[in-house]
């Protein structure tokens, strides 16, 4: 089996027509498990240790990366507190706001309270050695030596998903049913990481089967009284 590219969906359900590179098949529903597009920000060194010193959860790296210098760059003042979470696998965790907001005395009082100190300097670049972080340079001041960054980047949904028009929540997460895990669109089913913020392979699979469990439901149902089932 090859993997091909799928460039367009059209149609309603009972038949819809899925283009492919190379053809067109047809479908009675479409199940989406596309997962999400990770928006990397423009930031010196980032992309490159992206998934080896930079990660998004500390339940799927934490482990691992347990009891070393750790870095939160948090893009919003209502997201600092996830650096508290992170003193469950280290004693040394630095939050960054990259100078983007002032932070709020109740907050700071809060992560200080955690032996969280937070760096509010802008970021100029991350600089590594063997492909792996070792420091976060400023605009101004010294660097700081940090081994992990975690970081939670924005995401979007990729171009088969956006096509479709498909109702997102405020997140950008493609909405579904909560019974029957259909989405705005009638026949079109969704599951995995674009419809949920928990995001994970575990997580991701149990929400496919979910999702495959009501389509399959329908289906049968939808064949068996229209004569389609021997």
């Amino acid at each position: 089996m090859r993997d091909v590219a799928i460039e367009e969906i059209r149609g309603e359900r009972g038949a819809f027509e899925v283009r492919l590179t190379a053809r067109q098949e047809q479908a009675r529903r479409v199940l989406l498990c596309t997962g999400m597009i990770d928006e990397l920000p423009d930031l010196d060194g980032f992309t490159a240790l992206w998934g080896t010193s930079i990660f998004q959860c500390p339940y799927c790296h934490g482990w691992e990366a347990q009891d070393r210098r750790f870095a939160y760059l948090a893009e919003k003042v209502e997201t600092l507190d996830f650096a508290l979470l992170l003193r469950g696998w280290s004693g040394d965790v630095v939050a960054l706001t990259d100078g983007r907001y002032d932070v709020p005395t109740p907050v700071r009082q809060r992560l200080e309270s955690a032996g969280v100190p937070i760096d509010e300097r802008r970021i100029s670049r991350l600089s590594s050695k063997d492909g792996r972080l070792e420091h976060v340079e400023f605009v101004e001041g010294g660097p700081l030596r940090r081994d992990v960054l975690f970081a939670q980047p924005a995401q979007r949904q990729v171009d088969v998903v956006r096509s479709l028009a498909l109702a997102l929540d405020p997140a950008g997460l493609v909405q579904v049913d909560e019974m029957s895990r259909e989405t705005s669109t009638p026949g079109i089913y969704a599951a995995g990481d674009l419809v949920m913020r928990p995001q994970g392979a575990i997580l991701a699979a149990a929400s496919g089967m979910l999702a495959a469990a009501r389509l399959n439901q329908a289906l049968t149902a939808e064949l068996a009284t229209s004569g389609g089932l021997p």
